[in-house]
């Protein structure tokens, strides 16, 4: 059997790079840099990580997380060259305890916060953060803040301890409570500073009289719209060098923070979505992942419309052409919609189009409802003397209020004991996740810019079309 030219070529390819693979390295290479506390506060006294006396540890020299421990951002690469990477690839300090530590626990007052929309798992992230910090580092004063960022200036903050906590990871919610808008940076930052959250001084903390210097760390559990409060908070608190660590856990349902693997309580609301059957609303403001997760779980779907890809309802390769079909071949069709998908085709009166949530987002319409109504009137006119019944199902709330599954419990488990190594080793201004896998320590600026849509050119995208036939719609 001959072989082709262009298969000779690939062959010789492949030799070529077999020959150089011992000789491969990465270059262009870029470390994101960290902040730490001795970037602006001097004669910092350094601590022995308590860890070291922790009967259940046992360190040894492996066991701290160095300076020198990273994690690669995108680790595919295109060993011919045919496909050069675009700018330095990205690298991240890892996660995980360190030798040394820049608070003494015994002096440490830690606020823990949750903001924005539920979701499963916040109440693990909480009693992890809680349980750790006691049981690890011996820190016995720590408070939980009410109803997201308007608690820390507007409530008074409750005191949290392991016996408290302790099966709050079965519940669904926040136990905290938790609301959208309420940030006013300097009510929130002068509420930490004055309230026994300060540097270098004596103060009448919240719960009596104070006789020690209490140094703070900060937990922040939000979206994007919480991680950008956190910035802001932090580049306060740095401007006015006060001896606080800030550390974000990034929280949201629809998979829609950016640099991470996944966001927590994502694997939870895809197995409860695809628990659905009919026409099912799913979460998924800007991004369509809990929709193409549970399309792909579950096999039963017909057709999946996401944010990221437009869809029309009439004329030739429309939505309710394929559904026409999909109907006469099997009497049944199930559609599954995120919220933010079809948003440009829905009739908006000027007000609609202005209004906004208290966290600044537009505030969506509900595209269930309308596309229920639009599938009626569509049938009713083309098919006036068929039955038609339209089973509209919204189990946002359902998916939102569940307890996280086993395996976002161990997810919220490593992102809380993450965070607390992190802000314990004096690094602040970060935010903790998984990039390929492994723990890493990310500058919060970087995740409140950066977005994950879900791109309908890989290959998940192909695997959604392929189980549903759906049309691409993109060419109509």
């Amino acid at each position: 059997m001959a072989l082709s030219s262009n298969d000779a070529e690939a062959g010789h390819q492949q030799q070529e790079v077999a020959k150089n693979e011992n000789q491969f390295t990465i270059s262009n290479i870029k470390l994101q840099r960290l902040i730490h506390l001795t970037d602006y506060l001097t004669e910092l006294q350094i601590h022995p990580n308590p860890l070291d006396h922790n009967p259940f540890f046992h360190p040894v020299s492996e066991f701290y997380i160095t300076p020198s421990d990273v994690v690669l951002r995108h680790i595919l690469h295109d060993l011919s060259g045919a496909f050069p990477s675009h700018g330095p690839r990205l690298e991240y300090h890892r996660a995980g305890p360190r030798k040394q530590i820049y608070f003494d626990p015994s002096h440490v007052r830690a606020a823990i916060v949750t903001c924005g929309g539920l979701c499963p798992g916040m109440n693990t992230v909480i009693r992890e953060l809680v349980v750790a910090l006691w049981e690890h580092y011996g820190v016995r004063e720590i408070f939980g803040i009410r109803a997201g960022y308007r608690g820390f200036y507007s409530s008074e903050p409750v005191p949290l301890n392991p016996k408290m906590v302790r099966g709050w990871h079965r519940k669904g919610g926040t136990v905290l409570e938790t609301s959208r808008g309420g940030f006013d940076l300097h009510k929130i930052v002068n509420a930490i500073q004055d309230h026994g959250f300060n540097q270098k001084r004596l103060l009448r903390s919240w719960f009596g009289n104070s006789s020690v210097a209490l140094f703070p760390l900060v937990y922040i559990i939000g979206g994007d719209g919480a991680m950008g409060g956190m910035v802001e908070i932090f580049n306060e608190i740095k401007h006015r060098k006060l001896y606080i660590a800030v550390a974000g856990i990034p929280k949201t349902v629809d998979n829609d923070v950016g640099v991470i693997d996944r966001s927590f309580g994502f694997q939870t609301a895809v197995e409860m979505a695809q628990q659905a059957i009919g026409l099912v609303k799913l979460m998924g403001r800007s991004t369509g992942h809990i929709a193409l997760y549970a399309t792909l779980s579950s096999r039963d779907v017909d057709c999946c419309l996401i944010p990221e890809n437009e869809f029309y309802l009439e004329g030739k390769g429309g939505l309710f052409e394929f559904l026409d079909n999909r109907l006469k071949d099997n009497g049944h069709a199930v559609v599954v919609v995120a919220e933010g998908a079809g948003q440009d085709i829905i009739p908006r009166t000027e007000s609609q189009v202005q209004e906004k949530d208290e966290s600044g987002n537009s505030v969506l319409l509900d595209v269930g409802s309308w596309l229920k109504s639009e599938l009626k009137n569509w049938w009713a006119r083309d098919h006036p003397k068929d039955l038609f019944t339209v089973k509209y199902i919204d189990p946002t709330y359902m998916i939102r209020a569940v307890p996280a599954n086993a395996a976002d419990n161990l997810y919220c488990t490593l992102l809380a004991h993450s965070a607390i190594h992190g802000a314990m080793a004096g690094y602040t201004g970060f935010v903790c996740g998984p990039i390929n896998g492994n723990y890493a320590y990310i500058p919060v600026e970087e995740v409140a810019q950066a977005k994950n849509p879900v791109n309908t050119r890989d290959h998940k995208w192909a695997w959604v079309r392929s189980i549903t036939n759906q049309p691409d719609f993109g060419s109509g």
